[in-house]
C-alpha cells in the first residue's frame, strides 16, 4: 500500500514517524496531512538506502539540487561529486536530470549513493533514446515513454516529473498567446514537439490511468510538472500557464482517488508582484497539494547570479505557502552547474527556506535565530559557526584577517557588541 492510502486507514507507517520525529510534531498531524494529500512522504519502495522526508503544510521548507550529465558534458563520477556536495551542505532533495551518456547507469550509481529521495524526468531518457534507435525524438512511441517511466520507479527513484498538463488544448493557447520566450521547459518541449507531429494527444494525458498505475505500484510520487511555465518576466502568469494549472488541479483529484501521492510545480520567472497570487492561485486549483517552485526568478537580467534572485523569489513563495523549493545555481542560461555551483545553489535555497521558516513559525526555526543572535553578543565565534548554514564558510571567513583582540576584524577595536557588554557591566556596577 502507498503511504497515502496507509494514512487514509489512520495507519503510522515507519515512514510517517521517522518524519514527525524528524519536524518534532505529533506523528497525528503527519497520517492527517498525508491522508488529506497536503503532505507527501517521497519513499519509493524499492529505494533501500532511503531517509524518508515529508514535503507540505506544516513542515518546514524543503530544499532540492538538480544534478545530471548534459550531452556536451559529464559522467558519472562528475555526477557523483555533485551529489556528494549537495548531501554536505544538506539538500533534502535531488534530482538526477541527466541527458548524455548512459542515463540508465548514472541514475542506479546516483541512487546507490543517495540517501535522500531521488527524483527524475523520464521523458528526458525516453525521448534521447528514441533519436538515438528511432532516428528522431518525434518517433518515440506511447510504449517507450511508459518503459522509462517503469525503468524508473523499478530501480527505486522517489518521484518523478510528468508534464501531464500539457495538452493539445494548451498548445492552441500558446499559439495565440504569441509569448515571449515560448517554451522553456525540455520534458514540455519533449511533448510539444511529439504531439504536433503526430496530431496525438499527450499520452501521459491520455493515458494517466496507465501512469497512476505504475505510481501506485511503487510509491513514486508524481511531481506534476509545469512544462508552461514562464521562462520570462513578460510572460508571467498567462493563459497557458494558468490553464496548464486548472488541468493539474483535476489531475491531483484522480491521483488522491487512486491512492497516488502528487505534488505540483510552478513557475519559473515571475515579477516579485506575482509570486504570492501564484502560490494562492496554486493552493486553491491543488486543493492544498504540496507546491514546488523553481526559484522563482524575479529578474531576468542576473545571469551568472541566478542563486541570488531565486532566493529572493524562493524566500517570498516559502512564505507565502510554497513548501518546495528547487535551487538555482549561478550557471542557470549559461552553462551546466559544477561542484562549486551546486554548493551555491543549495546555500541560497537553504537561506530562503529558513527565512520563510520563520514566518510560517516551523518549530525550531525562530530559536535557531536566537541562539545565533545569544552567540553573536557574547562573541563566541565557534557557536556562531557551528550555527551557521556553511560553518566551513564562516570559519575561514573569520580567520581571513587576523584581530588582536575578542571582536572580529569587520571593527576591531571599536567592536559595538564587546563595547556595550562593557558599559553595561559598568553601569551595572555602580548601580
Amino acid at each position: 500500500m502507498t503511504q497515502l492510502e496507509l494514512a487514509r486507514q489512520g495507519t503510522l507507517s515507519p515512514q510517517m514517524r521517522l518524519v514527525a520525529e524528524r519536524e518534532g510534531l505529533d506523528p497525528a498531524l503527519i497520517v492527517q496531512g498525508v491522508a488529506d494529500g497536503t503532505i507527501v512522504i517521497t519513499a519509493n519502495v524499492n529505494h533501500r538506502n532511503l531517509v524518508p522526508c515529508g514535503i507540505g503544510r506544516g513542515l518546514s521548507t524543503k530544499v532540492n539540487a538538480n544534478i545530471g550529465t548534459s550531452s556536451d558534458y559529464g559522467d558519472i563520477n562528475t555526477e557523483l561529486e555533485k551529489l556528494r556536495v549537495a548531501l554536505e551542505y544538506k539538500s533534502d532533495t535531488m534530482m538526477d536530470l541527466s541527458t548524455g551518456g548512459d542515463i540508465s547507469a548514472i541514475r542506479r550509481a546516483i541512487i546507490a549513493n543517495c540517501p535522500v529521495p531521488l527524483g527524475t524526468v523520464p521523458i528526458y531518457q525516453s525521448a534521447i533514446e528514441a533519436i538515438s534507435r528511432r532516428g528522431a525524438l518525434v518517433n518515440m512511441t506511447q510504449d517507450d515513454l511508459f518503459k522509462a517511466i517503469e525503468e524508473h520507479a523499478r530501480d527505486g527513484v522517489d518521484f518523478i516529473t510528468v508534464h501531464c498538463g500539457v495538452t493539445l488544448s494548451v498548445i492552441e493557447r500558446l499559439k495565440r498567446q504569441r509569448r515571449t520566450t515560448d517554451v522553456v521547459s525540455r520534458g514540455g518541449t519533449f511533448l510539444i514537439g511529439w504531439m504536433l507531429h503526430n496530431g496525438r494527444e499527450n499520452p501521459l494525458y491520455e493515458q494517466y490511468d496507465r501512469l497512476l498505475e505504475i505510481a501506485r505500484a511503487y510509491d513514486v510520487t508524481l511531481s506534476l510538472g509545469d512544462g508552461l511555465r514562464p521562462g520570462s518576466l513578460a510572460d508571467a502568469t498567462d493563459r497557458p500557464q494558468v490553464e496548464e494549472l486548472i488541468t493539474l488541479g483535476e489531475l491531483v483529484d484522480r491521483a488522491r482517488r487512486a491512492g497516488v501521492q502528487t505534488m505540483v510545480e510552478g513557475p519559473g520567472h515571475l515579477p516579485l508582484d506575482h509570486i504570492v497570487a501564484n502560490i494562492k492561485l496554486q493552493k486553491s486549483l491543488c486543493r492544498g497539494a504540496p507546491f514546488y517552485v523553481l526559484g522563482p526568478l524575479v529578474t531576468d537580467v542576473a545571469a551568472g547570479y541566478d542563486h541570488i534572485t531565486g532566493a529572493i523569489g524562493g524566500a517570498i513563495a516559502a512564505a507565502a505557502g510554497a513548501d518546495f523549493l528547487c535551487y538555482v545555481t549561478p550557471s542557470e542560461h549559461l552553462s551546466l552547474p559544477d561542484p562549486d555551483d551546486v554548493r551555491l545553489g543549495v546555500i541560497g535555497a537553504r537561506i530562503a527556506a529558513h527565512a520563510a521558516d520563520i514566518v510560517k513559525g516551523v518549530k525550531g526555526a525562530r530559536e535557531w535565530d536566537l541562539k545565533m543572535a545569544q552567540a553573536r553578543k557574547k562573541l563566541d565565534w565557534e557557536e556562531q559557526a557551528r550555527l551557521c548554514l556553511d560553518p566551513k564558510r564562516a570559519r575561514q571567513v573569520h580567520a581571513q584577517h587576523s584581530t588582536g583582540g575578542s571582536a572580529c576584524s569587520m571593527c576591531g577595536q571599536y567592536c559595538a557588541m564587546d563595547l556595550m557588554a562593557k558599559y553595561l557591566n559598568i553601569t551595572v556596577d555602580k548601580c
